[in-house]
């Protein structure tokens, strides 16, 4: 069988977290040690209690699509989406597929106020560590990449971290999985990661099963305020939004005109 992107992703990661012996109580201890986060779960509850609540990602290139923005510079991006009224950012950080950086995330949250997620295929406690000292606010776990033991553990590591965890899933299963772990916060990726094709309806279906409680987030697959308004109407409190914005002229425009998405 032909390896997936998932596959092909999720290897690198692996190794590389195999290969790094880096002592884990030591980097607990910095990771507990460092600034406060700035509430990302919360600012995106607080932004949807007015409006969606955008997170506009930084990002270089993406494996289907390539290069996304030549020259894109961290900073003036961040800058742009602060302008346009994001909630929060979401900052690509896996450099051999995606052309991210924890440099990027550093420059983008410095140089903005709002809370940044950290994007990233997060596959073992040194991962969530690096996340808070790398000094994002919420961390990524995708459901897919992940066991069920694996899961609980990041999940706990990272709220004890005081980082907020966004839990991706794609379908019912992984759904059940997320909740179970303890997820509050849930991000529908509505690409498919295993042939990264889009299926616009994957968040609606979806969104009924999601519990009141929960800060619900549709991720991928968004061109402009007409999906913005659908993933609203099915009960989203937020969307990510990245290449359509990175792509935009206007960033601040673009992520302004998701807000207003009625």
């Amino acid at each position: 069988m032909t390896a997936t992107y998932l596959d092909r992703i999720l290897a690198a990661h692996r190794a590389a977290a195999a290969a790094d012996d880096r002592p884990l109580d030591e980097l607990v201890a910095r990771a507990a040690a460092a600034p406060e986060p700035r509430g990302f779960r919360a600012a995106l509850a607080e932004a949807a209690r007015h409006e969606l609540a955008v997170i506009a990602e930084v990002k270089r290139r993406s494996p289907s699509k390539g290069d996304l923005r030549p020259g894109l510079d961290p900073a003036e991006l961040a800058r742009r989406y602060e302008q346009g009224g994001a909630a929060c950012l979401s900052v690509l950080t896996d450099h051999e597929f995606f052309g991210g950086s924890a440099d990027d995330l550093r420059t983008a949250r410095a140089a903005c106020s709002r809370p940044v997620l950290r994007k990233d295929f997060t596959v073992c406690e040194r991962d969530v560590c690096d996340t808070r000292l790398m000094g994002a606010d919420c961390v990524l776990l995708i459901v897919a990449a992940l066991s069920d033991a694996e899961l609980a553990r990041l999940w706990r590591l990272a709220r004890d971290l005081d980082l907020d965890v966004l839990v991706e899933v794609h379908d019912e299963a992984e759904l059940d999985r997320a909740l179970a772990a303890g997820a509050d916060l849930v991000g529908v990726n509505q690409r498919d990661l295993v042939t990264f094709e889009v299926d616009t309806e994957r968040a609606v279906r979806l969104a009924g099963l999601l519990p009141g409680e929960v800060v619900r987030v549709a991720e991928s697959g968004i061109t402009g305020p007409a999906d913005a308004a659908i993933l609203r109407g099915a009960g989203y409190h937020a969307v990510l939004v990245g290449e359509s914005i990175v792509r935009s002229g206007d960033p601040a425009g673009a992520v302004a005109a998701l807000r207003r998405a009625v």
